[in-house]
């Protein structure tokens, strides 16, 4: 299982949603850890994590012990989705096209663009606040575009580059953060730094929920960064880099968030808490951090690209578009998210969180359909050209079993809700604890399985592919990307 370094792979990254034949296959499975970890460590989960203590009322023992549960609990989810990377060789949201069909995806392909260019919009936003904290006489707006720019060249690159600043990120940033904690706890701690806060049932759950839901965020994307290796690496060592590099990534930030909150000032901004307890370090901290947000929301934005250019495919199925439609729509996004960026920004912690939990509920009954379908149903076998036309082939435009699973998935989910603009009886009952995402991902697969196995669809066939059928796959798309 050879890791496959390819030094003419060009550092402009060609391919869009195409499949990646094996001549372009290249990279070292050990990589994913470099940038799972690496995108991790970021304002971003910093700020989430320091919603425990600061919101939730946890001290910072149940903090931490949540942040361990939600994140081990929803890592696996994520690599289990990584790990197809290799074997399919195409983007995460145009495989799930052999589970829904060509138009039942598209919905899940669309919510997927919303969600990223939401994180998209909220890590901007923190860029511009992180660059004016270090620099005050730049203002927060200029800030924010800057943010947007540097994320944007970066996503234009693509893939190559991306991997490359996650390999030095995870070294510098890994390092940093261990300062940062040695900096606060020989500090001057407040006196309540280890008593203020305590248990309460319904909010560790929902900080739970959080590690949880931030790990399954990256799902629908997650195999994006795998799909180029080589297919040998296989499923194992894939799943293994990946889930370790992006739980300890983000179990870090999350836990440098609690004690950064705890640490500050009461009320205090958290950013702003960063450079007040880290004292010398506070500036070069967030120098890095703004560096890390410009670097790490690149996969946010090549996350919503995919995506549109999947949703626009589903209508043009001989499309499959070059680099020049990644660079025109990078840079369209990036003056949409600047101007929402700009107008949101004085409140974006609150409508990132709405957005999110929003967004998941839609999100979690995929994870489940996907991952049963992958590894259950098609045991990692699909057709490719099928996958790639516009009447779905052997899987149709819709795939009923999926359409049927994922709607009782997110009915399901209500009761449980707990959102500014509606909680579920039960999560009332919880004291306003969200456990929707637990209970769509408990109902979904099951269900999705019963009827996938009654049903007589040729989606459901899992008869391998011969090679040679694979091969003119291959020949096909590749074809098609020059058309």
């Amino acid at each position: 299982m050879a890791d496959v370094h390819n030094p003419n792979a060009p550092m402009l990254e060609q391919h869009t949603i195409g499949f990646v034949p094996a001549s372009d296959r290249h990279g070292k499975v050990r990589d994913l850890f470099t940038l799972w970890f690496g995108t991790n460590i970021a304002p971003l989960p910093i700020v989430t994590g320091a919603l425990g203590p600061s919101l939730f009322g946890l001290n910072l023992w149940w903090s931490l012990l949540a942040f361990v549960v939600g994140h081990v609990i929803g890592g696996a989810l994520m690599a289990l989705h990584s790990a197809q990377g290799p074997q399919m060789g195409i983007p995460q949201m145009i495989q799930s096209r052999g589970q829904f069909g060509t138009l039942g995806a598209l919905i899940i392909v669309v919510i997927a663009a919303v969600m990223y260019l939401g994180f998209f919009a909220s890590n901007i936003v923190l860029a511009g606040q992180s660059i004016h904290g270090i620099a005050s006489a730049v203002p927060v707006n200029v800030g924010i575009i800057a943010g947007a720019v540097g994320s944007a060249i970066i996503c234009i690159i693509g893939y190559r580059l991306i991997h490359f600043l996650n390999r030095i990120g995870t070294w510098v940033l890994g390092i940093a953060i261990v300062g940062g904690f040695i900096a606060i706890l020989t500090s001057n701690l407040p006196a309540d730094f280890l008593t203020r806060g305590g248990f309460n049932f319904a909010g560790w759950l929902a900080t739970v929920s959080l590690g949880a839901l931030w790990q399954i965020a990256f799902a629908p994307y997650v195999s994006d960064y795998s799909r180029y290796l080589p297919k040998n690496v296989g499923v194992a060592s894939t799943f293994w880099t990946t889930y370790l590099g992006c739980v300890l990534g983000s179990f870090l930030a999350f836990a440098f968030g609690a004690v950064v909150a705890l640490a500050a000032p009461v009320g205090m901004d958290t950013m702003d808490g960063v450079k007040v307890t880290t004292g010398a370090l506070g500036t070069t901290m967030l120098v890095l951090f703004v560096l890390s947000v410009i670097s790490h929301n690149a996969l946010n934005l090549y996350g919503a690209v995919l995506s549109i250019i999947t949703s626009v495919q589903t209508f043009r199925a001989r499309w499959i578009p070059t680099a020049q439609a990644r660079v025109f729509l990078s840079v369209v996004i990036l003056v949409g998210a600047s101007i929402v960026a700009i107008a949101l920004s004085a409140d974006f912690v609150s409508h990132f969180v709405d957005l999110v939990v929003a967004l998941l509920v839609v999100l979690v009954p995929w994870t489940a359909i996907n991952l049963i379908d992958f590894y259950i149903v098609h045991k990692g076998v699909y057709d490719l050209e099928s996958i790639f036309r516009f009447d779905g082939g052997i899987y149709g435009r819709y795939n009923r079993a999926a359409v049927a699973a994922y709607i009782l998935g997110i009915v399901v989910q209500i009761p449980f809700m707990a959102t500014s603009l509606y909680t579920g009886p039960v999560a009332a009952h919880l004291g306003g604890a969200d456990l929707s995402w637990l209970a769509g991902l408990i109902v979904t697969g099951p269900i999705y399985l019963l009827l996938v196995r009654r049903s007589p669809a040729p989606a459901i066939a899992t008869t391998p592919q011969p090679e040679t059928e694979v091969r003119n796959a291959e020949s096909d798309l590749a074809a098609h990307s020059e058309s």
